[in-house]
């Protein structure tokens, strides 16, 4: 991918699932060369989840994976093992989230590798983390956002603790395991030398605890679900209009005026249950009960240019087919297609970084299982004979 701030940069890619696909394919769309290593047969994981499939593929390996090649590779088999050992010797990136003792035992940890190339940057992303009480332990997104604390403050105190409904821990892990590798690569840059770079999903998601932590360490007391209402804000929510609902977010003392004096209520100004922040928050079923009697007089769309011109964050709240329609989504071209080999035109998210010089790009559809498996082994050195006899032992 010429041109790109990653270019020239060999990523190895050894994960399964979700969160390293993410990471690696961040790295893709701006020039990482990602090669994915699947096992022979099975394939990552996230080939079988679904539905969705079209064309037998599914759409959530197909929306994490663009941008790379994939080769299929044994490695409890010695010729697996040393076709990885070749291509980790002149890898930057080496990814991947087996359990330790996994990795251990097949001899493909960072104290096996950077013998072998000593620039390695070793990425490990888990459930839990690579030591400690759990580091064997299974984790899944739900079982980390379960974890975490996240579930215990989404939702209501009647509906039990909600699961945030996208695999935000797979999600978070990849960014932070990205964010890690490129801390690593300008270190290189001054010392010539790689590194382990661990993230988990627990890690990732209690880094997310943001204001809920702040108001634990500074009261000591367990923060409760909200529902859609902001702990430490007042009005900062969801609100009933005439047909539906939408988000109101008064995040200040002046904000919080000029929604007042929108919506006709100017009076609540100085009424001395809101005169403050904490006011608010303290009376908040109150407010609520004042401002919706207002807010049900108009429809969500009349109230969201009233408030826009009197300068008061708000907006909508969207359904998936709508945020693909929504006209500052297009624009930010959130939104792309792509050809796929099996599947034809594919949509796919678009990149939600933009560069003005070095702007990522589509340049690979993502592979079929083993597509690029002979391929990578020629680059290798490896003769049609030798590549054959690999396949009949069962190595690729």
């Amino acid at each position: 991918m010429k041109g790109l701030p990653l270019e020239g940069i060999q990523i190895v890619d050894l994960t399964a699932a979700m969160s390293g696909s993410y990471c690696t394919q961040l790295l893709a769309d701006f020039g990482a060369s990602v090669l994915k290593i699947e096992p022979p047969g099975t394939g990552d994981m996230l080939r079988d989840f679904g539905p969705p499939f079209v064309k037998g593929e599914s759409y959530y390996f197909l929306l994490n994976n663009r941008n790379k090649r994939s080769m299929t590779l044994n490695l409890q088999t010695e010729k697996g093992k040393e076709v990885f050992y070749k291509l980790a010797s002149t890898a930057d990136i080496v990814v991947e989230n087996y359990r330790p003792s996994v990795k251990r035992k097949l001899k493909i940890d960072y104290d096996d590798l950077k013998k072998k190339n000593p620039r390695l940057i070793y990425v490990s992303i888990s459930g839990f983390g690579q030591t400690g009480p759990y580091e064997n332990r299974a984790g899944f997104d739900p079982i980390a956002q379960g974890m975490s604390g996240i579930m215990s403050i989404t939702g209501w105190n009647h509906t039990g603790p909600v699961r945030v409904g996208v695999a935000i821990g797979d999600s978070v892990a990849g960014i932070f395991a990205s964010y890690g590798i490129l801390l690593a690569l300008i270190e290189r840059e001054k010392s010539g030398e790689g590194q382990r770079v661990e993230t988990s999903l627990l890690e990732g998601l209690v880094a997310l605890l943001g204001f809920q932590a702040a108001k634990f360490f500074g009261t000591n007391e367990r923060p409760e679900p909200q529902g859609n209402d902001h702990a430490m804000m007042s009005p900062y929510g969801t609100f009933k209009t005439r047909n539906g609902y939408m988000n109101i977010a008064a995040g200040n003392q002046g904000m919080w005026e000029r929604l007042a004096k929108a919506l006709g209520l100017e009076h609540l100004i100085q009424d001395k249950r809101f005169l403050t922040v904490a006011d608010r928050v303290a009376n908040r079923p109150e407010l609520t009960k004042l401002l919706e009697a207002k807010l049900v007089e108009k429809t969500s769309k009349e109230w969201e240019t009233i408030l826009d011109h009197a300068g008061v964050a708000n907006g909508p709240i969207l359904y998936i087919d709508e945020v693909f329609q929504d006209p500052q989504v297009l624009h930010q071209q959130m939104l792309l297609e792509m050809d796929h080999p099996t599947v034809g035109k594919m949509k796919t998210l678009g990149f939600p970084v933009k560069m003005g010089r070095t702007p990522g790009q589509l340049k690979l559809p993502p592979p079929l299982k083993g597509q690029h498996t002979e391929e990578v082994l020629k680059e290798l050195g490896y003769n049609p004979q030798e590549i054959e006899a690999m396949g009949k032992e069962g190595a690729i």
